[in-house]
């Protein structure tokens, strides 16, 4: 789901790697497409589909369009070249920093490692494996007490390192075991995003730490919002890095995506390295407008753009979207839209409602990635041999997949454009569910619990974004409160109207009670956007 507010992701261009010329039947066709340096056509697929992606292949070819497929062992030379790649060797975003809770522990996961993120008695960002070395329960179920992360199961109090500082059975006098520890993990609060280093074996490398300098220069200002998504990193990545969406999918959600502006897309892929890709993109009917998109290892994208407004001064608009891997089907996103000057509109408009808007848009994806999700896990095959690429809209995804060919084998499971490693852990094992509750309870939000209206549903934007943020959750109680207020003050002015004595008063008291009931039902309305799922017009009963 590329941001409908502004153009999101760069072009590539086939002019980097020298490839060999298509293996097609059609030699016209071949000709034309070894014409273009960097991408291989071939032939894909099932033996229910070759004949058919062949001919899609032939005709695309002739016309210097169609799918961009390398060449077989590209990327497993590329990959060799760079070194192993290991997933733990990287900084994952966890959250945004202002939104952790300074009352509770907050539970998260980074591909399969439960995690819990706290703040201790300094307000210092602490983070540890989310297990009690006792018998194993959630920290994050527990509380803090006394600047220390206490496990509600038998009491046990971990300090910022994760050292086991009171163990209430343990008798007078006697020694905390040494092993009695929760593993401790690095975390580092940059630019307003709680990042955590995740290796095992090696001390953080601050080197590989984010930095956007859009974010550092005077006078930017940004929204920054955290989504919950029932879908995998990767799909949401590259539904984020897919400009061509934008007009159809989110048509009218503001005031930037048309259908009618739907049209071939231009590529520059300016940078390959082994932790990601660059390059340029941008509208054909807009040349001039060059966005600039940068994917960095391992879940990071940013897309910028900078230009030079009516009276001549140096623009920039840029937004990040740190995409973490949640656990198989599920993703948490940071998205971040920033820029030099903010719209007057955006000054006025308060910020549950552009939140929610941000919400919808995610929303109007989420049914066809979702299944997209699913069907990758039931077909077991390469994207390669279910997607149809075309160059003129679709290069950044396939750009994607192909470095997933190369960084794949070092991840716990991937979907490359050409290999793949399924999970080899089902879901429900993954998350460790010994019964509905445990599996609500597995990646459950700081704020709300098992037994909440809202919270056990991850496709419900309650659950997805309102738990995630507090400036949501204010706004909730606040209209919640004044719904019941006016609705009580409705009630009371009909029935003093019952009881007044004269016309007059009786007129003035119901027409006091017909607006408390307009203020009741507009803060319902209210309540609604903030809590409420986005349905297309079509889908709606």
């Amino acid at each position: 789901m590329t941001v409908p507010l502004s153009p999101l992701l760069l072009r590539l261009s086939a002019a980097a790697v020298a490839v060999a010329a298509p293996r097609l039947k059609n030699p016209a066709a071949a000709a034309a497409a070894g014409a273009v340096h960097g991408v291989r056509w071939a032939v894909v697929g099932g033996r229910s589909r070759r004949r058919c992606r062949a001919a899609v292949v032939e005709e695309a070819g002739a016309r210097e369009d169609g799918v961009l497929l390398p060449k077989e062992g590209d990327d497993a030379a590329a990959a060799a070249a760079a070194g192993r790649y290991d997933w733990k060797e990287e900084w994952y975003p966890l959250y945004l920093a202002k939104e952790v809770p300074d009352d509770a522990a907050l539970p998260l996961t980074v591909f399969d490692r439960q995690l819990v993120l706290w703040r201790d008695g300094d307000g210092v960002l602490r983070c540890h494996e989310d297990r009690c070395p006792h018998r194993l329960a959630k920290l994050s179920e527990g509380q803090i007490v006394d600047g220390r992360l206490e496990c509600l199961y038998h009491g046990w109090q971990f300090d910022g390192e994760g050292k086991c500082v009171k163990i209430p059975q343990l008798p007078e006098g006697a020694k905390i075991p040494r092993s009695a520890c929760a593993r401790n993990y690095e975390v580092r609060d940059s630019q307003g995003v709680v990042w955590v280093w995740m290796s095992d074996a090696n001390p953080p490398d601050d080197r590989k730490l984010p930095w956007f300098e859009p974010y550092a220069r005077p006078g930017f200002t940004d929204l920054s919002t955290v989504h919950e998504l029932p879908y995998d990193h990767s799909i949401l990545l590259e539904n984020l890095m897919d400009p061509a969406h934008v007009p159809i999918s989110h048509d009218r959600t503001d005031w930037t995506a048309k259908r009618e502006d739907a049209q071939a897309l231009f590529f520059d892929v300016t940078e390959r390295t082994a932790r990601g890709f660059a390059g340029y993109w941008g509208r054909t009917r807009t040349p001039h407008l060059r966005n600039l998109l940068r994917f960095q290892a391992p879940c990071v994208l940013s897309n910028t753009l900078e230009y030079t407004d009516k009276d001549g001064r140096d623009q920039c608009f840029s937004a990040q979207f740190l995409c973490r891997p949640a656990g198989q089907g599920k993703s948490m996103l940071i998205v971040r839209f920033g820029s030099t000057v903010r719209s007057p509109i955006a000054k006025v408009l308060p910020a549950w409602y552009l939140h929610q808007n941000a919400c919808k848009v995610f929303e109007q994806d989420m049914g066809f990635l979702s299944s997209q999700n699913e069907v990758l896990l039931r077909e077991k095959v390469p994207t390669r041999e279910l997607y149809l690429n075309l160059r003129s809209s679709d290069t950044w995804v396939a750009e994607y997949r192909k470095w997933m060919d190369r960084a794949g084998h070092g991840m716990p499971y991937y979907f490359g454009h050409s290999s793949l490693a399924p999970p080899t852990v089902p879901a429900v094992v993954e998350q460790a569910p010994a019964g509905a509750v445990a599996g609500m309870s597995a990646s459950f939000p700081a704020k709300g619990g098992v037994g909440t209206v809202h919270a056990p549903n991850p496709t419900n934007r309650y659950f997805r974004h309102v738990v995630h943020c507090k400036g949501c959750r204010a706004s909730v109680k606040k209209y919640t409160s004044l719904k019941n207020a006016f609705a009580v003050l409705a009630s009371a002015a009909v029935a003093a109207s019952i009881l007044a004595a004269t016309r007059q008063w009786k007129a003035v008291l119901l027409a006091a009670s017909a607006v408390l009931a307009a203020a009741s039902y507009a803060c319902d309305a209210v309540l609604s956007l903030i809590t409420t799922n986005f349905i297309r017009t079509h889908r709606r009963l």
